[in-house]
């Protein structure tokens, strides 16, 4: 059975539209089979966007690790005046994350990136729903690798569930960053996870 975080590019695709409003904003995406949370918007990353732009400065450098079709680091670019890149390892993600770069007139650029592998750049912000599926060995790869990919003072913003380790990933990363409970709702835990 494929996964959203594995290489899906031989399943049917049966493309789909997704609508997404912020404010005053609506944004269209392009979904399909294969992807996480392919039919709407997932909770968690919703709470994520609206908890990150409650604080956002713009005209930053931004990385979405693990971004599916670009829900996360497209509506963070075009709100917030900053280039974005965004990486997965699903290539059918990152096909349709191409297809809604075009379509939202955003400065943003997507590649394909086992974590950080293809990875050069650094970034002010780093921002992720890791696959918590996909194992704590990966969880924990995207979480403590990002501060070799950071700016001095960058930041660090992911989602976890508490019944799914956000606790105890907390505690595990807290020698790397300084870490805040921004957010929570529904049992899912909004961090912000600052470089010392």
């Amino acid at each position: 059975m494929n996964h959203y975080f594995t290489d899906n590019s031989d399943l049917k695709s049966e493309l789909k539209n997704i609508v997404y409003h912020y404010n005053d904003y609506t944004f269209n995406f392009t979904s399909d089979n294969g992807v996480f949370c392919k039919d709407r918007i997932d909770f968690g990353s919703d709470l994520l966007v609206k908890a990150y732009l409650k604080n956002a400065r713009n005209n930053l450098d931004i990385l979405d690790v693990g971004c599916g079709y670009g829900f996360m680091g497209l509506v963070i670019a075009k709100l917030t005046n900053s280039h974005v890149d965004l990486i997965d390892i699903n290539k059918r993600a990152l096909h349709l994350c191409e297809m809604n770069i075009k379509s939202l007139k955003v400065d943003a650029n997507c590649f394909y990136s086992n974590i950080y592998e293809n990875v050069s750049n650094k970034y002010d912000v780093i921002i992720t729903n890791p696959p918590i599926r996909a194992g704590k060995k990966v969880v924990y790869g995207i979480l403590k690798e990002a501060l070799n990919h950071m700016k001095p003072n960058g930041e660090l913003w992911f989602v976890i569930r508490k019944n799914q380790g956000a606790l105890s990933a907390i505690k595990d990363i807290s020698d790397l960053y300084d870490c805040t409970v921004v957010d929570k709702a529904k049992g899912f835990l909004i961090i912000c996870a600052k470089s010392r």
